[in-house]
């Protein structure tokens, strides 16, 4: 058994991670501080955004007419499969109670967190569908309020199809504003939303870190990094379709790391051979994005069996993990670490980011070791509840005053004690 890497990237320079940290720690600082109008601050000099930040019901009317009737289907048509999808989960996660023993009752609710902080992001892309992906997915885990915010694109703010796809979805708040101070508005409760629970959605790397530094009385999805992907395939796949996954991913800009893992070679020199004239057939500015990411971070591994591809893909644990092989059930029980599955040549990658229903917003990085991405149960909580009837009083107390008192814990013993004596006589000890 044995993997070769048959093209290995340079790798990007060295980013200034401290320095993003650091200006993230001093604007969160300030508009903690400074509130509302150290947010509309940063809005203005970063966004150049001078209008209202709550966008009014008049604005989401003039989007919803400005939206064209075909794409207002096709939004309505992945919001039916995100949604749908997100309920499939939610029922599979129920409250239950158990009798551990006479006398002795447990069990667990499900309740939903009570406010999220959605950020959708913009730039250079207008993301509809993670509109859909973190909002509506929030909905059906019956969260009671939900607050949006994306920056705005020029002097009209944010675009309609965003707009039109936060509404659709279920948004009670949407603010007109992004990055850091979008994030800590929605976290502290800012411009009339509700303090957020949780926060969720992708973003640039301020809003990561932005994030990650609000993370403890605030969940958080995960801190997600540059997308990642990964294609597995054998002599049945088709070249063309694998340069044309890869480049498509690579879209995503220089920092997207695109791979391929083959168990044939003559795949990998056809794939290499036609991935330049598919960056070449994009318009600008996704051209010069996709050859900076393929030239940076594409690589290829050359492997002998199917055995050594899933565990390069295991090894990756890649956000996005595209099969083109035989034998698909085979891989569905092998594989392990990756952010969302894509089986077979039919099912793209584009399908799960766009309207297929599985939530695109994923572990990056290698985070699909330990996590998978965001769903309906991320915006749940599972709790726990006990209750003790007569039956099972005398051995829990006994049992729990033993342990205690072996860990050094005398007020805890005596707590469980007095349940069956009732309190005893107060008396100094040792």
């Amino acid at each position: 058994m044995a993997i070769r890497q048959i093209r290995t990237a340079p790798g990007l320079p060295p980013q200034a991670a401290r320095d993003t940290s650091d200006t993230v720690q001093i604007m969160l600082a300030r508009i903690r501080a400074g509130g509302e109008d150290a947010a509309r601050d940063y809005a203005r000099r970063l966004d150049g955004w001078e209008g209202a930040v709550v966008v009014p019901p008049e604005a989401i009317a003039r989007a919803i007419r400005a939206v064209p009737d075909a794409l207002k289907a096709d939004i309505g048509y992945a919001h039916d499969n995100i949604r749908r999808f997100a309920e499939a989960q939610r029922a599979t996660l129920t409250e239950m109670e158990v009798e551990l023993r006479p006398g002795l009752y447990a069990g667990q609710r499900v309740i939903p967190v009570g406010s999220v902080g959605a950020y959708v992001p913009g730039g250079r892309y207008a993301h509809i569908a993670s509109a859909l992906m973190t909002i509506a997915t929030a909905r059906a885990a019956g969260v009671a309020h939900i607050t949006a915010c994306s920056p705005p694109r020029g002097a009209d703010g944010i675009p309609a199809p965003i707009l039109y796809a936060m509404h659709l979805a279920g948004a009670d708040r949407i603010l007109c504003m992004g990055g850091v101070q979008g994030v800590a508005a929605m976290a502290f409760g800012l411009f009339g939303a509700r303090p957020a629970d949780i926060l969720v959605g992708p973003g640039n790397a301020f809003v990561a870190e932005a994030k990650r530094q609000l993370f403890g009385p605030v969940g958080i999805d995960m801190v997600a990094g540059p997308t990642d992907s990964l294609i597995l395939a054998d002599d049945s796949a088709d070249a063309l379709t694998v340069a044309w996954d890869l480049v498509g991913q690579a879209e995503h800009g220089a920092n997207s790391p695109v791979w391929l893992a083959t168990s044939d070679a003559g795949l990998a020199q056809a794939v290499q051979a036609h991935i330049p004239a598919c960056i070449d057939a994009l318009p600008e500015p996704n051209r010069t994005a996709a050859r900076d990411a393929w030239d940076a971070l594409g690589e290829i591994w050359l492997c002998d069996t199917p055995g050594d591809m899933a565990q390069q893909a295991d090894d990756l644990a890649p956000e996005h993990l595209h099969v083109q092989a035989r034998d698909l059930d085979w891989w569905k029980g092998r594989l392990r670490n990756y952010g969302s599955l894509f089986l077979g040549a039919n099912t793209t990658v584009p399908f799960g980011d766009k309207a297929a229903g599985p939530n695109h917003v994923l572990p990056t990085g290698g985070a699909a070791r330990h996590t998978g991405g965001l769903s309906v149960l991320k915006y749940l909580k599972t709790v726990t509840w006990q209750r003790v009837g007569e039956a099972a009083l005398p051995d829990l107390a006994r049992v729990s005053a033993s342990i205690s008192r072996h860990e050094g814990m005398e007020g805890h013993a005596r707590s469980a004690e007095m349940r069956l004596s009732g309190p005893a006589p107060l008396k100094a000890v040792g």
